[in-house]
């Protein structure tokens, strides 16, 4: 990795909101199972970034949800409702990804935009408001 710690952390924050606006833009046009794919990713660079900059190492995609949990949730910092709703869209991307004949549908789709807008949301502040390590 080049640039600083701080040059992550920015990307990653901007990563996550270009990708949540790819997801939007794949619900208008009702691309449901590739629109649960981008509010994961949107929310899983929110969570690295957050871990990272809190000194958590975590490796894999499983590993991020892991220590968000441990670290954030047992914490009281995260509301257990929205480390869920992460937990979710990992297992949710993991299906669209890798089984067959899964389907998403507006019904479920839309109201995880709003829903994945409000993790995104307070996952930045966790970024923002957590000291330097």
């Amino acid at each position: 990795m080049t640039g600083t710690k701080e040059d992550y952390i920015n990307y990653r924050i901007a990563k996550s909101k270009e990708i949540f606006s790819d997801a939007q833009l794949l619900a208008d046009n009702q691309r449901w199972n590739s629109c649960v794919n981008r509010l994961y990713y949107s929310s899983f660079y929110l969570a690295s970034a957050l871990l990272y900059k809190n000194g958590i190492k975590a490796e894999t995609h499983n590993g991020v949800k892991t220590r968000l949990f441990l670290h954030f949730v047992k914490g009281g910092l995260l509301e257990k409702s929205l480390a869920k709703l992460f937990s979710h869209l990992f297992d949710w991307r993991q299906e669209t990804d890798y089984a067959d004949f899964i389907e998403f549908d507006a019904e479920i789709v839309e109201p995880l935009l709003i829903q994945v807008q409000r993790l995104n949301e307070k996952l930045e502040e966790l970024i923002v408001h957590s000291p330097e390590n």
